[in-house]
């Protein structure tokens, strides 16, 4: 069912919330939000600073002792019926983020479906977050250990996916008994004001969750990250903002989860079944624009191979219907702004100047919107700054090697390690890769892989900690020992 964009627009909240409390920023301040495939306004969003932020971190730290002592089973119903709500919601939320991101309508359900997910898994892992208990080897002491919430947590979220990337880092702290305030991007605040509001109906008690828009994301987090009644950060963006966060963090030793940037190497060798791989690596370049930080960003073919496959892989990109996000029809939506056009740009040109070849695409698009044509490279050198650089678009550049350990080696040649992709028949490669690929993720024979029941996250520069799955919700609490004398002890 179409969603009425004006009605849509008129129900989601702009303002601050606090305490359980929708509020205009004490500085009276706004900013704009873009529909990046026309460049029209889309919505005035309240414009949060540092006394907006303590404001928030206030209302989160009262709210901490309660919410801990809050039932599993009730934070857990409250986190399943959030799950409900956007699900009944999906178009709504869809609509919402092709609007203020620019993602095709198709993709944005899809992330409706994956970021609800979210919320379920973690309601169902709140009763099941186990502690032990054991003897000593000595016998003198009973060991019982329990895990306790960390504490008000600060949660900075990416624009790139809006809902899913809110979804991921509130279920998990809210499950392990931890309150927040959440600072999404300023590019695309609506999905999270909505999916705020969403979770007050569903029985988040107020102070839980806080959310703080703001033009500039420093004003908030910095004077956060100084208040000593904060105990965690988890971000997820760049890995130049993570350095920066993570250096703020230590003075006050704070837990963080950094989610970073990345290079993701996609391999296909000789054996390959290619028409599988051109499936996998479209999803894998193409999905939310290219502008994922699982995205393929580097193609490495067997040399004996990459001829057909950049052929067929050309074809197939080039039948991607490029427009606003939501024409069913559309495939690629536009960049979310003008600078990132312009530096996709910039990434195929310099490609181009070292001596690639463009089998399609290479262009910036027409209009008012941020489009670039998708891109199929060949021929890339390995000294072109797409071979090293995250583009955060659709082109897709193709290297070439000749064996098995060349292949990791040029895969394993950056300061990131997160999302990998390896397309092979032979299924003891699987774990040969496995060892020798330095990334926190590996699809086998798989473009897409991302879960919320699987732990995600990366290596070296790409990021500390996991979210998702079982381990997601240990990122927000602490162990406690407690040691009881051994009653047969001396016995």
């Amino acid at each position: 069912m179409a969603v009425n964009v004006a009605q849509l627009l008129d129900k989601v909240e702009t303002r601050l919330l606090i305490g359980g409390r929708w509020v205009d920023a004490e500085a009276g301040e706004t900013f704009e939000v873009e529909n990046p495939a026309t460049g029209e306004l889309v919505a005035t969003v309240a414009s949060g600073r540092a006394p907006d932020a303590l404001a928030a971190l206030a209302a989160a730290a009262a709210a901490q002792s309660e919410w801990a002592r809050t039932a599993p089973r009730r934070r857990a119903e409250i986190l399943r019926r959030g799950f409900e709500l956007i699900t009944e919601r999906a178009e709504e939320f869809a609509t919402l983020m092709t609007l203020e991101m620019g993602k095709p309508i198709k993709e944005a359900r899809g992330e409706v479906t994956y970021g609800a997910e979210y919320l379920r898994w973690f309601s169902e892992e709140t009763a099941r977050h186990y502690g032990r208990f054991a003897q000593v080897p000595e016998g003198t002491v009973r060991m019982i250990t329990t895990h306790k919430p960390v504490g008000p947590c600060l949660l900075i979220t990416p624009w790139n996916f809006p809902l899913a990337m809110a979804t991921r880092k509130v279920a998990p702290a809210l499950a392990a008994g931890c309150t927040a305030v959440l600072k999404p991007a300023e590019l695309t605040p609506l999905t999270s004001l909505f999916f705020a509001q969403t979770m007050i109906e569903a029985g988040v008690p107020a102070g839980v969750l806080n959310v703080v828009t703001a033009a500039d994301p420093a004003e908030v987090s910095g004077p956060l990250i100084a208040d000593s009644r904060l105990r965690k950060v988890s971000f997820t963006g760049s890995t130049r903002v993570g350095k920066l966060l993570l250096r703020q963090c230590a003075d006050n030793v704070l837990r963080t989860s950094m989610e970073l940037g990345g290079n993701a190497p996609f391999i296909v060798f000789d054996d390959a079944d290619l028409d599988a791989a051109v499936d996998g690596a479209v999803a894998a370049k193409m999905r939310n624009i290219g502008e994922a930080c699982t995205a393929a960003n580097r193609l490495l073919v067997h040399e004996s191979v990459a001829e057909e496959f950049g052929r067929r892989l050309a074809q197939r990109i080039a039948a991607m219907k490029v427009g606003n996000g939501l024409d069913e029809t559309v495939a690629v939506g536009p960049l979310v702004e003008a600078k990132a056009v312009d530096s996709v740009a910039g990434l195929v040109a310099d490609a181009v100047e070292r001596g690639a070849t463009v089998l399609t695409g290479g262009r910036r698009g027409s209009g008012d919107g941020h489009f670039y044509e998708p891109t199929v490279l060949v021929g890339v050198p390995r000294d072109a700054r797409v071979a090293s650089e995250e583009i955060f678009g659709p082109v897709a550049p193709i290297l070439t090697f000749a064996d098995e350990e060349e292949a990791w080696r040029l895969a394993n040649a950056t300061e990131y390690g997160l999302a990998s992709y390896v397309f092979t028949a032979d299924y003891s490669r699987m774990f040969r890769a496995s060892d020798a690929l330095e990334f926190g993720l590996v699809g086998f024979n798989s473009g897409v892989i991302s879960n919320a029941a699987a732990p995600f996250g990366g290596v070296k520069q790409s990021g500390l900690g996991r979210e998702g799955g079982a381990e997601g919700i240990a990122e927000y609490s602490t162990v406690q020992y407690i040691g009881v004398p051994d009653p047969y002890a001396g016995r």
